[in-house]
């Protein structure tokens, strides 16, 4: 078999496999190199196994709220950490089987080991990769290699796209050591459950796993060094969030730092410093550092050939290329914002432009949704109300409550609200920011009507069915308007 590609990519993670499915669709020879396992970090330690130890806690949510639905449960339900556990990486095995099916139906050559890069492609010429042993020791076993397996060896390709991800990021005199402070990877597999925890860090990570262990009936305090939690969200529902998780039980401290931690034989002692120089102390059994991610752009080649970095992330073009001939940079690695589904279309974008596919252009990163699922969910896309206002919008703001749904309230989960922002003098959606029930699984609609350009009057007249969720997103449009018709 030759070593030698129309297209390398380093990383499987959910750029990586995605970017060399696509590339082998367009009919480039194509590998992809991992030195750890398919699937990258969100599969096998980020957003899916995270979701399906959310979804345990939401299982305990209802059967602990089994009366208010006319329901009588026979003794005490409680959580078996491990079995939540064990379910969560059960999820991971099968997704991660299924990399490797994908990578042998699409011809996908899989490079099992590190790779380096030796030589950039000039006038022509390929690039060249050393892929060596592997130094990362995988936390657990891995899943059954593919067939479609290659070893350690010199090879070359025309194109060579980088997609290592990010790992967590580490505060000097709060590193994680794995047993007292966690990152999400300990965070996600204890041997036991703590009694309390300290979060630090509000962001997507943070507040998921704040959630998560606050149902099972942890102790959870969150400190977080902004003024709202969630910061990168829209105020106003940030403060919604807020008050929901705090109503839970759940403690939150913002405008304040950890600014030493003391660590005992099996606790921790947090000092946290708030904005006005006062110190309180914290003590519990875990905490958990969840102050961000860093690309992984270390021992790869790139600084000795020359490639671009800022602040720990590979600088490209709105196609992938960086500043050296035929190496791109795609997902976490390439900068913010770093989710899962940004990478994957990253790397479509990439590789059809490799490829010379007509049309392509670059990803609009204003219509890139994020999203939290802590309980309340959170989701959104485009400018939060301040950012639209910075930008010199004139704006109309839509609001529909929860407890105004049908839907909602037989749900038996009626707290929340949608909200809209137009641009006053286009009828231009400019975003959309929710907070409750599903509100993941509702963005979408505004994503694809943000992609389609559509405007205030089309979503007036476009039929939402009844009873659902989503006609709280035609409500929240029509009060833009002052129109609302069932609030």
């Amino acid at each position: 078999m030759s070593n030698s590609y129309d297209v390398i990519i380093i990383g499987s993670g959910p750029g990586g496999y995605v970017a060399a499915i696509r590339s082998a669709q367009l009919g480039l020879k194509t590998a992809i190199v991992e030195r750890e396992h398919l699937g990258g970090i969100c599969l096998n330690w980020g957003c899916i196994p995270t979701k399906a130890l959310l979804r345990s806690a939401e299982i305990l949510h209802f059967a602990e709220s089994a009366s208010s639905y006319g329901l009588k449960l026979e003794g005490t339900v409680t959580a078996d950490i491990s079995a939540v556990v064990k379910r969560s990486r059960g999820v991971s095995g099968r997704l991660n089987a299924g990399i490797g099916f994908l990578m042998k139906k699409n011809k996908v050559d899989v490079i099992w080991g590190e790779a380096k890069l030796s030589k950039a492609g000039k006038a022509g010429a390929p690039a060249e990769i050393i892929v060596g042993k592997s130094t990362k020791k995988a936390m657990e076993p891995q899943h059954p290699t593919p067939k479609n397996t290659l070893g350690e060896g010199t090879y070359s390709a025309k194109h060579v796209i980088v997609a290592t991800g990010a790992r967590p990021r580490v505060l000097p005199g709060i590193e994680p050591d794995g047993k007292l402070i966690w990152t999400y990877f300990e965070a996600m597999v204890p041997p036991t459950q703590p009694k309390s925890l300290v979060v630090m860090g509000s962001g997507a990570i943070g507040i998921e796993f704040a959630s998560f262990y606050h149902s099972l009936g942890v102790d959870v305090t969150v400190v977080e060094l902004m003024p709202n939690i969630m910061p990168v969200e829209d105020a106003e529902i940030s403060g919604l969030a807020r008050k929901a998780l705090e109503r839970q039980g759940l403690k939150i401290i913002t405008e304040a730092k950890v600014s030493k931690v003391e660590k005992a034989k099996d606790s921790v002692t947090a000092h946290v410093e708030t904005k006005d120089g006062k110190t309180q102390t914290i003590k519990a059994d875990r905490m958990i550092s969840a102050v961000g991610v860093q690309g992984n752009i270390e021992n790869l080649g790139l600084e000795a050939l020359g490639v671009k970095t800022d602040r720990g992330c590979v600088v490209i073009d709105g196609f992938g290329k960086t500043n050296v001939e035929g190496i791109y940079a795609i997902g976490d690695v390439a900068g913010p914002p770093m989710l899962a589904h940004k990478a994957e279309h990253e790397g479509v974008v990439c590789v059809e432009k490799i490829a010379g596919v007509p049309g392509v252009h670059p990803m609009d990163k204003n219509m890139i949704p994020g999203c939290t699922y802590c309980h309340p969910q959170v989701a959104s896309v485009g400018l939060t109300e301040a950012r639209a206002k910075e930008a010199g919008h004139a704006v109309r703001v839509g609001r529909f409550p929860f407890s105004a749904n049908g839907k909602a309230i037989a749900l038996g989960d009626d707290q929340g609200l949608i909200k809209t922002i137009f641009d006053k003098n286009t009828g231009e959606l400019l975003g959309a920011h929710m907070v409750g029930a599903e509100v993941t699984e509702l963005i979408q609609g505004f994503v694809v009507a943000m992609n389609l350009e559509t405007t205030e009057e089309e979503l007036m007249h476009t039929v939402f069915p009844h009873p659902t969720l989503s006609e709280m997103m035609k409500e929240s449009v029509l009060d833009a308007y002052g129109r609302a018709l069932n609030a």
